[in-house]
């Protein structure tokens, strides 16, 4: 697997796997009182962080994307 995400991209990732994760459990806000919006956020919080840490995206090669540079 070579890099396909820069690292603007991998902070942004990084943050918003954070923010998914964290917003089910500290938020209080009533769309997380559905079980299936918490799973959902917590499985793509999981994936951003994974993603970010690999610094690969699936996705990004299936289109061609490449956000680092070589």
């Amino acid at each position: 697997m070579t890099a396909n995400i820069g690292s603007i991209d991998r902070a942004v990732r990084i943050i918003l796997g954070i923010v998914l994760l964290a917003a089910p459990f500290l938020s209080g806000m009533a769309l997380f009182e559905s079980t299936t919006a918490t799973v959902i956020s917590v499985i793509a919080g999981i994936v951003m962080l994974a993603t970010s840490s690999m610094r690969f995206c699936p996705l990004y090669r299936i289109f061609g994307i490449r956000t680092c540079k070589l």
